[in-house]
């Protein structure tokens, strides 16, 4: 079983073949094909390779699934007694990938 943990988005994510993650938003198309080289860690059946802080020559392939909004998050800021309220909402864009495959060098 391997598996990868790659950067993409200021966060870290551990990723195998076959798996779909939901990452910040790429600019890239629904259906194309997204090279990832900040590979942090590999793991292969008996093996186990740790950048520093990336591996050399590690590609992670994934394909650009689908592009959406996440669902709204609600912020409310509440001072009691002072009559001061505030709510403030976002929804974060968010791009599902499907992981292809796991290189090495």
């Amino acid at each position: 079983m391997a598996y990868a943990v790659i950067q993409t988005g200021g966060k870290q994510y551990r990723v195998e073949a076959g798996s779909e993650i939901d990452v910040e938003k790429l600019d890239v198309e629904p259906g194309s094909t997204v090279q990832i080289s900040e590979v942090l860690l590999v793991s292969n059946d008996s093996a186990l390779q740790v950048g520093a802080p990336y591996i050399e020559g590690a590609t992670v392939s994934a394909t650009v699934v689908d592009q959406f909004k996440d669902d709204k998050v609600i912020a409310f800021k509440f001072r009691r007694r002072k009559g001061y309220h505030r709510t403030v909402g976002h929804r974060r864009r968010l791009t599902t990938l499907k992981i292809d495959s796991i290189s090495t060098k």
